[in-house]
């Protein structure tokens, strides 16, 4: 069973950092491009970041360009996404996802559970 497990949200100040991680299993998570999503309440998916599979490749919303960072250790089958100067518009339930294939592709095949981050004063 394909599964993916995140960790790392929670409650921040502005100006904070946060890390994700995110672990996946049951699929060879070398061989995908892995991508962070992230939903504000009341408001739709947002695309944040993507890998591609060997990790020298990533691609970034403008809106977090130069303060998230996503990276991935394949070794262990983990997602992270580190996040400074985080901001109160950002909060949001964030999601990791593989996608459908090596590089990003913005079609994803298995989404984790979502973590909550809150990041208020």
């Amino acid at each position: 069973e394909v599964q993916l497990v995140e960790s790392g949200g929670g409650l921040v100040q502005p100006g904070g950092s946060l890390r994700l991680s995110c672990v996946g299993s049951g699929f060879s998570f070398t061989d995908f491009a892995m991508s962070w999503i992230r939903q504000a309440p009341g408001k739709g998916l947002e695309w944040v970041s993507t890998v591609n599979w060997i990790g020298g490749t990533t691609y970034y919303a403008e809106s977090v360009k130069g303060r998230f960072t996503i990276s991935r250790d394949n070794a262990r089958n983990t997602l992270y996404l580190q996040m400074n100067s985080l901001e109160p518009e950002e909060t949001a339930v964030y999601y990791c996802a593989k996608e459908s294939q090596y590089f990003r592709g913005n079609i994803y095949e298995c989404w984790a559970q979502g973590t909550q981050v809150t990041v208020t004063s």
